[in-house]
């Protein structure tokens, strides 16, 4: 049962952990009307402020993208920086691994240089383009590695909306081997034209900010993130209990309509940890808020727990979805409410939709939590549930 020492992440609520915990807190959506000057999809969207900073493209140099920076803009917490400074003296940073998820890497990196590539005669890659620096898929671990100064064994997951929960299993395993004897581990994705026209293609995107759980729900809002947490065997306030993974394969963006595979990954953590349904006291739900999708969790959040009414809510309003990076995002959602003995609520949420029989949280309201949930569920099936607690 590693320890979580510390932990950082950038959102459209703002820089750090506080900016996030306070949006949740208040069911502040951070979502805003799409006004990139590069995509005209008429959606709402959740963008990290400062991301655009001119000046971190020059902070980067040839390791810049849109997933970088996000990155680089996450890891400047303080906080963070000290415990892994710690952690290194005491340890050494090859005993130290990394193991990051993210779903589209520095594609939007690709997407502009295609694009110059297009307007260009005779069409040429741009003498910048540095697609392993960038677009490539383990470009995110060998860059952080490099901000961070480590030196032990590095890894990049990528299993779309489930990638960064993943993350906490992998170091988990690599902890339990005698591999590392720490992991950081975490997940980063950034807004690009190929996650939203995409979800559009599919007509998964909301022309409002996404309302999950609620009656009038319509879609998605993509959002942007990153953000790291720090595993160590010992030490720390709090406690990864124990994680299941389930791949249900059902169809390519549909989940199973009994969500089988949510139910396995639920089970599987339930089971790993020791614990009841009725140990749980919330669980942040994956809750994308299209109808299809947040009817499925509920059916198999009812599957799970039975008569044990379990507080639920999804904080996908306040952040949109993050997609790669929304299992860290999450996580980090989960771990506030521990601390704060506080249920997040659902933010814009208006009627709750009656055929969904889970205990919706509307409204901010303290609790004795002593252990949480949090579940994430990719296209293809791909499943993953946490399970935190106190580490007393």
């Amino acid at each position: 049962m590693p320890g979580i020492t510390a932990a950082t992440v950038v959102s459209a609520a703002g820089h750090g952990v506080q900016a996030l915990w306070h949006a949740v807190l208040e069911g502040r959506s951070a979502l805003r009307r799409n006004n990139l000057d590069w995509c005209e999809l008429p959606c709402w969207i959740g963008a990290v402020p400062g991301v655009d900073d001119p000046a971190l493209a020059r902070q980067l140099g040839a390791w810049d993208c849109r997933n970088h920076r996000l990155a680089w803009l996450a890891l400047q917490d303080a906080g963070f920086a000290a415990a892994l400074a710690r952690c290194k003296a005491r340890l050494g940073a090859h005993r130290i691994g990394l193991v990051l998820g993210t779903s589209t890497g520095g594609i939007r990196s690709t997407e502009e240089a295609y694009s110059q590539w297009r307007q260009s005669m005779p069409p040429q890659w741009p003498a910048s383009f540095d697609w392993r620096r960038t677009h490539a898929i383990d470009a995110l671990p060998r860059f952080c590695a490099e901000q961070l100064g480590l030196q032990g064994p590095m890894v990049a997951i990528s299993t779309a909306c489930s990638s960064s929960a993943k993350v906490f299993l992998t170091a988990q395993r690599w902890l339990d081997a005698g591999l590392v004897d720490a992991v950081v581990v975490g997940g980063v994705d950034s807004l690009c034209l190929s996650t939203l026209q995409g979800f559009d293609a599919l007509q998964l995107l909301s022309n409002e900010p996404c309302r999950p759980f609620d009656a009038a729900r319509s879609g998605i809002s993509i959002g942007e993130a990153g953000g790291f947490a720090l595993l160590e065997r010992d030490g720390g306030a709090w406690r990864l209990l124990g994680g299941g993974e389930s791949s249900d394969a059902w169809h390519m963006s549909t989940p199973h309509p009994q969500g089988q595979g949510a139910q396995d990954a639920m089970r599987e953590a339930l089971d790993r940890a020791q614990l009841q349904p009725s140990d749980i006291g919330y669980v942040n739900a994956h809750g994308t808020a299209t109808p299809v999708n947040d009817r499925t969790e509920a059916v198999a959040l009812s599957a799970v727990f039975g008569s044990h009414k379990v507080p639920v809510s999804s904080t996908k309003g306040v952040t949109g979805h993050a997609l790669g990076a929304a299992g860290i995002v999450e996580a980090v959602v989960a771990l506030g409410a521990l601390e704060r003995q506080m249920l997040p609520p659902t933010a814009n949420l208006q009627r709750v939709d009656d055929a969904l029989a889970i205990d919706i949280v509307t409204a901010p309201r303290p609790a004795p939590l002593r252990l949480a949930m949090s579940s994430n569920f990719g296209f293809g099936g791909s499943n993953c549930t946490l399970i935190f607690g106190r580490a007393d």
